[in-house]
């Protein structure tokens, strides 16, 4: 790849970026509570989106993003009112400029009129609310032209910004420098030069965005400065050859970081001096007090020089002289900017860079090569005699520990926060909403919950359907809430946290619950459970996962079709997941996502059953015992049961359940080892004996054989032998089902003793 490609390539990631930071900012505004932050923000995006555009050559891209831009600068000046219509065309605009830097990447075309109609709506609101227009007079040709008056925020006018041509070149020759004006009270005046480069056009930014912004901070006269410009004949038509000089009268609460923000995009593009002119306060030194400093002399707003002026000689370009009043430790403190005004800025407070995922992808398998060889090894040294080599049991042991930081690094790398996720979200409610004619309030917490990115990516697609679902399916009518005492908007909450070594993301609504006496019929009348079944209300509420399952009268652009749910539990299963359903009739329903954290590495304890080997997930261990006769109970057809810390907790045999011959079958003989669930039930696992605590590497066993029950996924052991990753949710889904039967000799029912403590809890 080129440097060019890269440069490309990091363009359109960083274009990436920005328009779902201007999504995210659209879907925040509302008529009535513009937060100007939030419309900055997206202006700033669409222009570096532009300016990037500009550089590569993308005319198309760039024209429609002026179009974007031009907009969004009216509602910056307030020029055009904030409505929901033009909330929805903005949203729109970012869709279609998303679209355009799909094809710039492609390298093909885009298609005639992709951009038509949304231009077309966004220049009925130019033409709507158009600017107002110069109210300020071109300056005579004279030699001492007046000052202009300040001009308006939002006026574009050519004498005010560029200066009409006759008049300001022979007021470059004529005119002699104007007497000085005083400051007024209260007030500090800035000199802004203002040299940009002659190819900062072709870049895509335009010095009239700088110099309105300029004229919303207070009081400014413009200088355009002719110095730079050729004969006709040497003229070209694509560079830029003027320069400005802005003198600003400001409040002291306008300091040099809000000029900076002017000039954050062409700080690289552009020369710029920036020079406070207020007096400083006085500081008295034992010697002789400092000579007051000159007021700099004012400029006229319509004039131009040969040559821009020069800087007070008693006053440091580029530096920032504290405003009156200010104490003097604040004048000592450096003051940072995020834009920067031709190196002088301090760098950002962290750094980053863009590596290629496959890069990351191979290094986690390099991590993952290095715990199987670091696995195998210490598997060979645990057949040496004791107390020999005990150099190299230490190194091996430092060995082991840098192999756990250097995989925890990699998987840190890997690591995402689900915002990227959830930030999509807003824009679903909305259309959603829109479309069922509901009102509906989303809250998310938890955003910055992170987990591999592969299981990032791979959440869109589920949340996208349940969400969906809540709303057209759980969420009533905002008449019908009403009727029902409820606020007449429905309330959606998406959240995430860390839970037992894996991350566990709710959808919860506050509508009507899951309808079971219509899901039970309409799974009857579909043949997806024969009449007359006896199920409880956790396997109805599962139905809606079955393939072509839906409980809507008629298909509509949002469900019908029975095919959401489906993807969801299909997609959440791939990721070696599960899906809880909680539901109240009228109060709404909660639904819960459990993924794990990282498709790659974890912590297992490894664990034998007759020949058999399988992993524990280190997070769901709770503890490990050998109980005694007196501790085990039986429940008649069910289950047995352990007293464990004074709480009954049911038994399951793995060799019963996966029918493996050999093993211990009395828990008294073995152990039992103590796992915990998400939802913080516990089960007893009987096994024959734990080998030892071990970092293994995830094999997905769905995608290289198929899925099975109790089981997550797989791993090879430091022995080459296959050792299966267990799943201790699904091994309690398995055992309640089986019963945990098996091949065992009936166990002797018994009456429960009393547990010592006062607190019980069943979790039989």
């Amino acid at each position: 790849m080129d440097d060019l490609s890269r440069f490309k390539q990091t363009y359109f990631d960083e274009s990436a970026e920005l328009l779902a930071v201007a999504e995210a900012g659209l879907l925040r505004l509302a008529p009535g509570d513009v937060d100007m932050d939030e419309v900055n923000a997206i202006f700033r995006a669409v222009h570096s989106i532009k300016g990037g555009g500009g550089a590569f050559g993308f005319s198309e891209l760039v024209a429609f993003a002026h179009e974007f831009e031009t907009v969004m600068d009216g509602v910056r000046n307030a020029t055009i009112p904030v409505s929901t219509a033009l909330v929805d065309t903005l949203i729109r605009a970012n869709d279609v400029l998303g679209q355009m830097l799909g094809y710039a990447g492609e390298e093909v075309e885009a298609p005639p009129g992709t951009t038509d109609a949304s231009v077309a709506a966004l220049r009925r609101y130019l033409e709507a609310h158009p600017e107002p227009e110069a109210a300020a007079e071109p300056a005579a040709p004279v030699a001492a032209p007046a000052p202009a008056t300040s001009l308006p925020d939002d006026e574009d006018d050519e004498a005010g910004i560029f200066g009409d041509a006759l008049a300001a070149i022979s007021a470059a020759r004529d005119a002699q420098a104007p007497a000085a004006d005083a400051v007024p009270p209260g007030k500090v005046r800035w000199t802004i030069v203002f040299r940009p480069k002659a190819e900062l056009l072709l870049s895509g930014n335009e010095p009239t965005f700088m110099l309105r912004a300029l004229r919303r901070l207070g009081e400014a006269e413009i200088v355009c400065h002719l110095d730079r410009l050729p004969t006709l004949r040497d003229l070209d038509a694509e560079l830029l050859y003027l320069s400005w000089t802005v003198t600003l009268i400001a409040d002291p609460a306008i300091g040099r970081d809000r000029i900076d923000d002017v000039f954050e995009f062409v700080a690289d593009e552009c020369d710029i001096q920036i020079v406070a002119e207020a007096p400083l306060p006085a500081v008295v030194e034992p010697a002789a007090p400092p000579e007051p400093v000159q007021p700099a002399p004012s400029v006229p707003a319509v004039t131009a020089q040969a040559t821009p002026p020069a800087a007070p000689a008693n006053v440091e370009p580029a530096t920032t002289s504290a405003p009156p009043g200010a104490k003097p430790a604040d004048q000592a403190k450096p003051r940072s900017a995020p834009g920067g005004n031709g190196g002088e800025h301090a760098g950002p407070a962290h750094q980053t860079i863009r590596v290629d995922l496959e890069k990351i992808d191979r290094l986690v398998n390099m991590v993952g090569e290095m715990v199987i060889t670091q696995a195998m090894i210490a598997e060979h040294v645990r057949d040496l005699p004791p107390g020999q080599f005990q150099e190299l049991m230490e190194g091996l042991e430092q060995l082991a520990q840098h192999t756990r930081e250097l995989r925890e690094s990699v998987m840190s790398i890997r690591a995402q926060p689900v915002s990227s996720v959830f930030s999509r979200m807003p824009r679903l409610v909305r259309e959603c909403a829109a479309v069922t004619g509901k009102e509906v309030m989303l809250v998310t917490s938890g955003e910055n919950t992170e987990v591999d990115k592969t299981v990032v990516e791979n959440l869109v697609d589920p949340l996208t359907h349940m969400i969906r679902n809540s709303i057209d399916h759980g969420l009533e009518s905002p008449d019908e809430r009403e009727r029902a005492g409820k606020p007449r908007a429905g309330t959606v909450h998406l959240s995430a946290q860390h839970r037992s070594g894996r991350i566990v993301i709710e959808i919860t609504d506050d509508g009507r619950g899951i309808n079971r006496a219509k899901v039970l019929s309409k799974a009857i009348e579909k043949g997806l459970v024969q009449p007359g079944a006896s199920m409880t209300d956790e396997e109805i509420d599962h139905l809606i996962f079955l393939p072509g399952f839906s409980t809507a009268d008629q298909v509509s652009n949002l469900s019908g079709r029975g095919v959401g749910m489906d993807v969801v539990r299909r997609n959440i299963s791939s990721l070696g997941g599960r899906i809880g359903v909680y539901s109240t009739p009228g109060e709404g329903s909660r639904f819960v996502l459990s993924l794990p954290l990282t498709l790659a590495v974890l912590d297992g304890m490894v664990v034998s059953v007759g020949e058999e080997r399988f992993v524990l997930p280190l997070t769901n261990i709770v503890e490990s015992l050998r109980p005694k006769p007196a501790d085990l109970h039986g429940l008649v057809n069910k289950c047995d049961v352990m007293m464990a810390r004074g709480e009954y907790v049911r038994l399951v045999h793995l060799h019963r359940l996966f029918g493996i011959p050999g093993a211990i079958d009395d828990a008294t003989q073995g152990l039992v080892v103590l796992v915990e669930t998400e939802d913080g039930s516990r089960l007893g696992l009987v096994v024959d004996e734990i080998l030892g605590q071990q970092q293994v590497v995830i094999k997905s066993l769905e995608s290289n054989f198929r899925r099975l029950d109790g089981v997550a996924a797989a791993t090879i052991l430091g022995d080459g032998r296959v050792a299966l990753i267990l799943d201790v949710a699904g091994l309690r889904e398995m055992s309640r089902h089986t019963g945990d039967t098996g091949s065992r000799p009936p166990a002797p029912a018994a009456a429960l003793p009393a547990p010592d403590h006062t607190r019980q809890r069943q979790t039989v």
